[in-house]
């Protein structure tokens, strides 16, 4: 223990006091958000009860809201509890309210007795002096766009779950289609399924439906065609196609839905633009959308994300749904890249670095990414370069975080600034990371006393 004659008791005091907390906003309240009931708490001076309990069904939301601002309160803080905060934070917003959904782990409160009302009190609390950050949350044109979106990848996901009850059913009764083609939903794989859920046996004439392209005779397709029929294994199998064509019909009006959202956007770029876009040829591949996404994701965002290695038009889509146009809520890039869990989480005790690993998240932006930069592997442009470069340093996993935290950074750039990636290929990345090594190297040696000596033309003893 620090005695009064010491100096560095007096600097400590010196500190706290020039340290003290302030006030930042006086009209904050806090909500524990819970399943059946949510307890909001305003300032003491504001209610003759300063902590209310309201229910979870609109009517008990809107006299929420109409409470708040009969209390004078501009701001709220909640924490982002399943999905229970949603109508809370859609009917707070309606009403005016700005709603500033935060982290739980942001929000611990001190040890001790733990219950809703203190919970609530202790969010007021906090958030009246600034210390609660708010989450990103993106504006209701984009929700609008991302619940579409997520909508179709759970049908997406859907599908593919009867595509392998109905390979299964195949599986039993020893029809090996999927090792005659590639894939047994393609043309050929559907007429054959769709004519043997119709009744037809012979394998040659199932083997005369395949397309050109097929590259298995047609000895061998009649050979896998050939199976041991029974009654309750194609019953499976009717009705896993009947599912996923249903499944289909589901996503192409999702598709509708999204196609419908995105053309209420205005465009950013001319008309002579988007012609040169459509002059290039589309056709749809599996699980893509039904109309040409990658013309109207250039024509509201203004920039070809494409254009970057490793960003399809279905990774750009995702993009655009789960956070906006606007990305002007971060700082930087670095910021972008840190939101999305794709910088290293520098935990720092004692002057030592405890921890820098990336923090674990289920963000759908940072998972798309890093399924983009593994398919960078055998690129040959410059993201290629870097990724094999990271990979053989570092290992696979913290170079597909290294190159997806990069994919980020150029994604940012694109969409704050309207920068078009440019990629200047293997080669030319490798010259310039050779040059780079070399300049180091030669400060390194310079300050050292030493001067390197190329040893194509050195003096070899």
């Amino acid at each position: 223990m620090l005695s009064r004659k010491s100096g560095y008791g007096k600097r400590e005091k010196r500190k706290g006091v020039k340290g003290q907390i302030e006030l930042v906003s006086a009209n904050a309240a806090g909500i524990d958000i819970g399943s059946e009931k949510h307890f909001v708490a305003v300032p003491s001076d504001r209610a003759e009860e300063p902590v209310r309990s309201f229910g979870c069904y609109t009517a008990d939301l809107r006299e929420m809201a109409l409470w708040l601002l009969e209390c004078r309160i501009e701001t709220v803080a909640m924490e982002s509890t399943g999905v229970y905060w949603v109508p809370v934070y859609l009917i707070l917003e309606s009403y005016g309210i700005d709603v500033k959904l935060v982290d739980a782990r942001h929000a611990k409160n001190v040890p001790g007795r733990k219950t809703d009302v203190c919970d609530c009190q202790w969010l007021q609390q906090l958030h009246s002096y600034g210390l609660l950050r708010g989450c990103f949350i993106p504006d209701r044109r984009t929700r609008t766009l991302r619940e579409y979106w997520r909508q179709r990848q759970s049908l997406v996901e859907s599908a593919s779950r009867e595509i392998l009850h109905m390979q299964k059913s195949l599986e039993q009764m020893n029809i090996q289609l999927h090792k005659a083609i590639s894939d047994i939903t393609g043309v050929t794989g559907m007429l054959m399924i769709r004519a043997i859920v119709r009744g037809e046996r012979r394998p040659i004439v199932l083997a005369g439906m395949r397309a050109r392209g097929i590259k298995k005779s047609e000895a061998e397709i009649v050979k896998a065609l050939t199976g041991d029929y029974r009654e309750e294994h194609l019953f499976t199998l009717k009705q896993s196609l009947e599912l996923y064509d249903i499944l289909q019909q589901k996503i192409a009006e999702c598709d509708r839905k999204v196609q419908e959202h995105l053309s209420t956007y205005e465009a950013k770029v001319d008309t002579d633009s988007l012609k040169a876009l459509e002059a290039k040829n589309w056709s749809r591949r599996k699980n893509q959308p039904y109309f040409d996404l990658r013309q109207e994701l250039y024509r509201v965002t203004g920039v070809d994300l494409t254009r970057i290695d490793g960003i399809s038009s279905l990774t750009a889509q995702i993009i655009i749904s789960e956070i906006g146009l606007d990305v002007s809520a971060f700082a930087s890039e670095k910021q972008f890249a840190s939101y999305l869990t794709l910088s290293p989480e520098n935990r720092i005790t004692g002057g030592k670095v405890r921890r820098r690993s990336t923090r674990r998240s289920s963000n759908r932006v940072a998972a798309s990414l890093r399924l983009s930069a593994q398919s960078l592997e055998r690129s040959d442009s410059a993201l290629g370069a870097y990724y094999r470069r990271m990979k053989a340093r570092l290992g696979a996993p913290k170079a597909i975080t290294a190159t997806a935290h990069k994919l980020a950074c150029l994604i940012y750039r694109a969409l704050r600034y309207g920068m078009e990636y440019v990629d200047i290929g293997q080669n030319e990345y490798e010259r310039r990371f050779r040059e780079q090594q070399l300049k180091s190297l030669n400060k390194r040696a310079s300050a050292l006393g030493y001067d390197l000596v190329p040893t194509a033309v050195g003096v070899v003893s």
